[in-house]
């Protein structure tokens, strides 16, 4: 090797030590006569001393450019209190150069590498010059949590008695949930290979092979347009159990969370988790993957307008299978005309025939329903809803299944950015 250390390896108990550091320059000072090198490697960085008269390397540092790739020999020592900087995990210690080998100058860089400004970059060129952008602490952080997360995935399925196996990528086409990629076989002209959506048919041969419990971090395959949660290529966990209910299922994924979870951000998540039926979900959020961070839950009224005076609450609450159901999207009154068009066409386009709402601002509510409320439905609904200035109810009046997700103000659908996302 080279280097002896890496760029976050050295303390003050290695003071007095002659080592060698290979890394990238982050930074360079010069400060009355003297240079100051931050060697940068993937683990971390050092300050590197250059001292005049030193055969001639301070002036050969001075003429170093950020980037350029280095190699140094030197003594560690440990640094006064006054200077020791304590945002770095060397930063009690420096390098006090005595040899340096200049393996690469870097030429000028097309962007600044510090996080925050190269964050401002246009991404197109960060792109182009990848490997400058990879060196970026930040994108370095992501690639090394990545790698532990994996690490620690495999870890725990090792330990359950799983088999890694990796299967093909180049397969025959099938029909799945998209398109494929197609790749064309030299070997038989007009022909053609699919990549793998997923190893689905592979894994149940497994199975069927008596090989019980197998996974692999597959790389999937599929040809459509980009959604927040999908690329057309990507990693997954991807695994398959024979002779288990779903508590073993549950057991088996709770224990890959709650250990990526520990080695990766040192964070203790408690098992099990906690567990919703897809009628509660429903009725509660209208969707059955909510986000209960928000707190902004469906209420059932059917009970409140079974002898209402507006015919459309007392049909739907007097109807068998219909339910009267609202939510209040707090601190969204101001939305506009337009915003609450957007919201009823989400609501017509789930069957709904339109949507009732009822907005609170100055202690007045307003809305064309409010006139058939009497003042002890209008106190029910503002103490069930919790009504304060400022909010805005939704109503759905239909049978359940309609009303399901008409009542539910779809958060992946918000009126505008800067607004909260409701459930």
């Amino acid at each position: 090797m080279k280097r002896t250390h890496t760029c976050n390896a050295l303390r003050p108990a290695d003071a007095g030590q002659t080592v060698t550091l290979v890394g990238w320059v982050d930074t360079k000072r010069d400060l009355g006569g003297v240079t100051f090198v931050d060697l940068r490697d993937r683990e971390g960085m050092t300050q590197v001393v250059f001292n005049p008269g030193a055969d001639g390397i301070q002036e050969i540092a001075q003429r170093l450019k950020t980037e350029s790739v280095i190699e140094i020999t030197g003594k560690v020592r440990a640094r006064s209190a006054e200077t020791i900087n304590a945002k770095l995990a060397t930063g009690s210690i420096e390098i006090a150069a005595e040899s340096l080998v200049v393996h690469n100058i870097c030429a000028d860089l097309p962007f600044p590498m510090d996080d925050d400004k190269a964050d401002k970059v246009n991404e197109d060129l960060r792109l182009e010059y990848r490997f400058l952008d990879l060196r970026r602490p930040r994108n370095i952080g992501l690639l090394k949590l990545r790698a532990k997360a994996a690490r620690a995935i495999r870890a725990e399925l090792d330990g359950q008695d799983f088999l890694e196996i990796e299967t093909p990528t180049l397969f025959k086409s099938t029909p799945e949930g998209a398109r494929e990629f197609l790749v064309p076989s030299r070997t038989n002209p007009g022909e053609f290979y699919a990549l793998t959506q997923s190893p689905q048919q592979y894994k149940q041969m497994l199975m069927v092979a008596g090989v019980e419990r197998y996974y692999q971090m597959a790389r999937c395959y599929r040809d459509e347009d980009l959604r927040a949660d999908r690329q057309p290529e990507f990693t997954q966990v991807d695994l398959e159990m024979s002779f288990i209910d779903r508590e073993d299922m549950y057991k088996l994924i709770e224990g890959i969370l709650k250990r990526t979870w520990k080695e990766t951000l040192g964070i203790d998540i408690p098992t099990p988790f906690p567990r919703m039926a897809y009628q509660e979900a429903m009725d509660r959020f209208g969707i059955d993957k909510p986000d209960t961070r928000f707190g902004m839950e469906i209420q059932d009224l059917t009970a409140l307008f079974k002898n209402s005076s507006f015919k459309v609450f007392h049909g739907a609450a007097n109807t068998p299978g219909s339910v009267v159901r609202a939510i209040n999207a707090k601190g969204l009154a101001d939305i506009t005309q337009g915003e609450l068009t957007n919201f009823e066409n989400i609501a017509k386009s789930a069957g709904a025939k339109g949507l009732a709402f009822i907005k609170c601002e100055a202690g007045e509510w307003k809305s064309p329903i409010v006139k058939f409320f009497s003042d002890e439905e209008k106190a029910a609904l503002k103490k069930q809803l919790n009504i304060e200035d400022g909010d805005i109810v939704f109503f759905a009046a239909a049978p359940w299944e309609q009303a399901r997700p008409s009542s539910a103000v779809s958060a992946s659908s918000p009126p505008t950015s800067s607004r909260p996302a409701v459930a």
